[in-house]
């Protein structure tokens, strides 16, 4: 088929990798516009840009996809289908009614579960024991069009934000490819979605990796695992941050401790009370310092039994 790709970040690129390898003609990815980043501030181009640049593939960068102006250029492409992955803006009316196979979404759960920015992180941070990858016809709405076909992806115990991140990323490529080989039969499936079965995964913000530890150890320990890598688990020890990167629960009593208070520390744990039951802390990292193991930091910082953390 002919395809426009539109998609921005790592996580679209082995979806694009799995249409050009197939077989199917792309004939342009729409990605957003170069960016600085890191600390010199550096235009970078996006990994989308960088593989379809790899490809020979025409590479269009608009700052509103919507303008007129690149919808008469997308209607110039003729593509037969539009395939979104990640792409970072809202596509117009316009836009949605142009290929004649429509526009397809390639999104990282089991909708209608999950709508919105962050549902890899949220499906972590939730406890969820499975999420996916769902194909979908976009509409106007949020992540509301009628779905196509899904991939069902168990989570590990000790699953990460960034783990699942790669999972699903990996996931998204073959599933596109089904779900265009059924189009193009007429065999595809649509069904709506009922929207009380879903749930807004909102936007990650830093503010919402500061540890709560009036919550249970196991919704603490969840937190910092869907906030790895980014934006991280954090709570504060003598006036510096002090980043979370592992830890497990430990199913027995505080003995009446208070929040964030270290109940036991040795040089191989450092155990802190929660809401309900302890939390081990594994693996941390203190402002202005390299992420380390427990032991590593405990021979290089002290931190007394019955301090609280988070002050």
């Amino acid at each position: 088929m002919r395809i426009v790709f539109m998609g921005t970040p790592d996580f679209s690129v082995p979806a694009l990798k799995a249409l050009v390898e197939a077989g199917h003609e792309v004939a342009a990815v729409v990605t957003q516009p170069d960016r600085p980043r890191g600390r010199g501030k550096e235009l970078q181009m996006t990994p989308v840009k960088v593989q379809a640049l790899a490809y020979g593939i025409p590479v269009y960068q608009p700052e509103k996809v919507k303008d007129p102006a690149f919808v008469e250029i997308l209607r110039n492409l003729q593509p037969e289908v539009i395939v979104v992955i990640a792409f970072g803006q809202i596509l117009s009316r316009d836009i949605l009614d142009l290929p004649p196979y429509g526009c397809i979404n390639i999104h990282a759960s089991l909708l209608p579960k999950y709508r919105g920015a962050a549902p890899i992180q949220w499906a972590v941070i939730d406890g969820e024991k499975e999420t996916g990858v769902t194909t979908m016809m976009m509409d106007v709405g949020l992540d509301t069009g009628d779905m196509l076909e899904k991939t069902i992806i168990p989570l590990d115990p000790k699953e990460t934000g960034g783990s699942l991140f790669d999972k699903l990323s990996q996931a998204g490529g073959p599933l596109i490819l089904s779900t265009l080989e059924k189009l193009k039969a007429g065999t595809a499936v649509r069904t709506p979605q009922t929207d009380e079965d879903s749930t807004y995964a909102k936007m990650l913000t830093k503010s919402l990796g500061q540890i709560d530890w009036s919550m249970e150890a196991a919704a603490i320990e969840r937190l910092i695992r869907g906030l790895n890598p980014w934006p991280s688990a954090y709570t504060f020890v003598h006036g510096k941050t002090l980043k979370i990167w592992d830890a497990d629960v430990l199913k027995e009593s505080s003995d009446g401790a208070a929040p964030g208070q270290i109940i036991r520390t040795d040089p191989h744990s450092l155990i802190v009370a929660a809401g309900e039951a302890l939390l081990s802390i594994r693996e941390l990292q203190l402002e202005g310092k390299k992420r380390m193991d427990v032991e590593t930091f405990l021979r290089g910082y002290t931190i007394e039994k019955g301090e609280i953390l988070g002050k």
